[in-house]
């Protein structure tokens, strides 16, 4: 005889277990503690076997009787019950192990360790305001271009035209991250180049803020790259040339004698020749190179060919691979940095400063300063220059 609500309801426990048959092989098992399960007993393959359907009173006699129901269905197409549940709970667990969010986080801890803090804050905000909610639970595998498409409409939308770029950026990194780790197989992100509005550059990114300046001296110090590559990017700060006069020094130039670099006019913007004055710290990463790649031409060379520079895009991948974005800070940037804080921070008399960019800097009279410009002082201000960001690094 079927079962009640009521009879449900009043069943009271005994010193062992009872069970009430409600019938389709369903029942009620109610325990010495007074816990009532659903259960469902059914054969399969010739075993008897047994379901859990939920607890009473959370689960009522009617939604019993609905995944009684289902059960039997899944039973008359030869599926067990029992497995099929398994089966299901495994695929919600991997689902949920292969996530966006879950992916997301794991890569950017990953990564927190060697970023600059400022930098990691935003990154992270970027994923959990305007990533994370839309498409946070969605698996890896799931998602396609026009998924994250939709994403970084919503955020072009709104004008942050910028912060879509830097969010597609972000989608490439953690997709190449979980191809990497067996999470997913193809990375969507490259699919959508071209998809966004095209950012607006009126000038050169970069870092003035010196607590800003003083993380990405520490990550420059913490990059695992290529030996001349880090030796690069820790000499830029330091000179504050342009990154093609950087990238293509030869060691003819460098005069350890006179702490000098004399860079010809050849490979100057203005064609002039220029005259970098070395700081002790700069000298000392040089004589440092210069057990690498001092029996080379380049201080800097290809890793394909010693008779070529390094790729100009080498400084850029590897503030990339650092952590710094698009629109946050590049190769050229560390002149903008200098200017900046030479003359801000520092107050630096602004024609030593623009004589030291090599920018076309004229006397009272009208003439163009000749290289040996304010030599001395130039010098001191390079060693002071050095110092400082010697400083800025060590306050964390």
């Amino acid at each position: 005889m079927p079962l009640s609500d009521a009879a449900v309801r009043s069943a009271k426990p005994k010193e062992k277990p009872q069970k009430l048959a409600d019938g389709g092989g369903l029942y009620l098992l109610i325990t010495p503690t007074g816990s009532k399960w659903w259960r469902l007993k059914y054969r399969f393959d010739g075993k008897e076997k047994s379901l859990s359907l939920g607890v009473y009173p959370d689960t009522g006699l009617k939604e019993a009787r609905e995944k009684r129901d289902a059960a039997r269905k899944l039973l008359a197409a030869g599926v067990d019950p029992g497995e099929n549940r398994k089966a299901a709970r495994a695929a919600r667990a991997l689902e949920e192990t292969n996530s966006f969010e879950v992916v997301a986080r794991e890569w950017f801890a990953k990564q927190e360790s060697v970023w600059a803090e400022s930098h990691s804050s935003k990154v992270i905000r970027r994923l959990e305001a305007d990533v994370f909610p839309w498409i946070g639970k969605r698996s890896m595998d799931s998602l396609t271009a026009p998924d994250l498409l939709a994403v970084l409409r919503k955020v072009e939308g709104r004008g942050a035209v910028d912060t879509a770029h830097r969010i597609l950026q972000n989608f490439g990194q953690v997709f190449r991250y979980a191809v990497a780790t067996g999470r997913a197989t193809s990375n969507p992100a490259p699919n959508l180049r071209g998809a966004l509005k095209a950012i607006k550059q009126s000038h050169f990114a970069s870092l003035t803020d010196p607590k800003d300046v003083g993380a990405l001296l520490r990550a420059i110090d913490g990059y695992e790259g290529a030996y001349a590559t880090r030796a690069a990017l820790r000499l830029a700060p330091l000179v504050f040339v342009r990154p093609g006069e950087l990238r293509a020094a030869e060691w003819s130039e460098i005069d350890f004698d006179q702490a000098e670099w004399n860079i010809p006019a050849a490979r100057m913007k203005l064609r002039i020749p220029h005259l970098v004055p070395l700081s002790r710290q700069a000298l000392e990463i040089l004589r440092d190179l210069h057990k690498v790649t001092g029996k080379d031409r380049y201080l800097f060379p290809s890793s394909r060919t010693t008779d070529r520079p390094m790729s100009n895009n080498a400084i850029l991948a590897a503030l990339r691979r650092m952590g710094y974005e698009q629109g946050e800070m590049t190769g050229h940037g560390f002149r903008a940095m200098a200017r900046t804080i030479l003359d801000e921070v520092l107050q630096v008399r602004p024609d030593y400063i623009e004589h030291q960019l090599a920018h076309a800097v004229r006397d009272p009279n009208g003439r163009a300063y000749n290289r040996t410009a304010h030599k001395a002082e130039r010098a001191k201000m390079m060693q002071r220059w050095a110092d400082y960001l010697d400083g800025l690094r060590a306050d964390r």
